[in-house]
Order: structure tokens, then sequence, then C-alpha cells
């Protein structure tokens, strides 16, 4: 077995003894960071690598921090049928893990997903480790393994594309009206 093999067994149960003290004192100290850190290494190198993960210039590893548990919204004090009150059974229409995705993407915005996974929790708190690139980086146009990912277009550009398009087939259309109105005025005036 080589050592990705052990930290993938490790990691099936990460509340037994070897790697629950470890966890333990890694929660204690995650908290007091911010929501979003960017990390030198990642934690879980076998799910890391699983997702793209490379020690090289323009991978990036993030580890996002998510507010877990029942979003139950506070009592209105005015008066209503209890069933109407809209306290419980309110619930996130998304995973966790692709609300830390977005955070971390909304944060680096030059950088793109590749995947994330799950380092941590405790009450209150989710930890995920999000696997992000560069795709204008030297490093990472130059590496046949990303090269999927780096002449790829987003979603949002192929958008603003189709929305230049109809703007300028608007003007067109508007400019030829114009011609035909002056056309018929100028007709009409003989």
């Amino acid at each position: 077995m080589g050592t990705l093999s052990y930290i993938t067994d490790l990691w099936k149960k990460p509340y037994e003894e070897p790697l629950r003290r470890v966890i333990k004192a890694r929660l204690l100290k995650w908290r007091r960071e911010p929501s979003v850190v960017r990390v030198e290494k990642p934690t879980r190198l076998d799910k890391a690598r699983k997702y793209g993960y490379k020690a090289k210039q323009g991978v990036v590893v993030v580890r996002v921090r998510v507010r877990r548990g029942p979003f139950n919204r506070r009592r209105p004090n005015t008066g209503r049928k209890p069933k109407r009150m809209g306290v419980y059974g309110i619930a996130l229409s998304t995973n966790l893990q692709v609300v830390a995705e977005q955070r971390a993407a909304r944060r680096f915005r030059n950088l793109e997903v590749l995947g994330s996974y799950w380092v941590g929790e405790d009450a209150i708190y989710k930890w995920f480790e999000v696997v992000m690139i560069d795709p204008n980086h030297p490093a990472i146009r130059s590496d046949p393994d990303y090269s999927g990912i780096v002449g790829r277009e987003d979603e949002r550009e192929r958008r603003q594309r189709r929305v230049r398009r109809l703007r300028q087939r608007q003007r067109r259309l508007i400019e030829r009206l114009r011609q035909r109105m002056q056309g018929q005025g100028s007709g009409k005036s003989n």
C-alpha cells in the first residue's frame, strides 16, 4: 500500500484515536481564524489529489468555514397561528459543501474551483478545503493535465457574449427602422 492509501484509511474513521486528538487540536485553532483562509498544504492529501491538486504554482487550497445546523428564525411577537409563524422547518436549498465552494470562488475571483472535501466539524461549524487553480498561470497553461479547464469558457462569459450579440442586433434593427422612417418621410413630402 502507498502513502495515500494509509491516509485514506485513517480518514475513514476520523473520530477514532490516532486522528481524534489531532482533529480536536486543529478545530480549536481553526475557530479563531477567518472563515476563508488560504492553506499552504492540504489537510487530506489523498482527497486533494483526487480533485486535481499538485504541489505547483497556480494551484491553491483554501479552507472555508460554514455555519451548520437548523436555520430556525426568531419567533414573531405579533399574533398568528403557531403553524404560520415561519420558524421551524427552514432548511438550506443547497448543500453546505456547495456553499463553501461558492464562498471560496467569490473570495478568489481569478481562480477556478476544481473540487472540495470535508476536513472537520464541531457543534457550530463545518470546515471544507477547496482545491482551486489559476487558469491564466503559465505553469497551469503548460500542464496537459489541466488542459480541459484552461481553455473552457464559463457560463458567465457565454451569457455576456450572448447579451452583447443581442444588443448589436437591436442597434442594427433600430438603425434600419430609422433609415426606413427617414426614407418614407422624404417620399411623402415630394
